[in-house]
């Protein structure tokens, strides 16, 4: 569904327009992808509430600067898969696509 790998940091968000197995048109409509940006949201929350959780627990509760660094630095290392799957998310659930398995390459 991407171009380039997830981990080249210039290129990550790069779509081709079209599927070069099946022809599916990844573009639905205009400004499509607009809503994974609250999926990717989401997903944030998600890590922030579980990074910091463990780090209550797991280092009795550092100070709050520990926290900030800590869970600042996981999302952003970790937003280039978060972009990648809120869009593959949206396609899902909101595109009317599915796996079929006579496409897998």
């Amino acid at each position: 569904m991407f171009s380039h790998s997830a981990l080249n940091l210039r290129e990550f968000d790069k779509m081709p327009e079209a599927c070069p197995v099946c022809g599916f048109r990844f573009e639905i409509e205009l400004g499509f992808y607009w809503g994974a940006m609250y999926m990717s949201y989401g997903l944030s929350v998600i890590i922030v509430v579980l990074v910091g959780l463990g780090l209550y627990h797991l280092a009795n509760d550092p100070p709050t600067w520990v926290y900030l660094t800590t869970v600042a630095s996981i999302v952003v290392v970790f937003t280039p898969f978060l972009f990648r799957y809120a869009r593959v998310m949206m396609l899902y659930f909101f595109g009317s696509v599915s796996f079929d398995p006579k496409y897998k390459v």
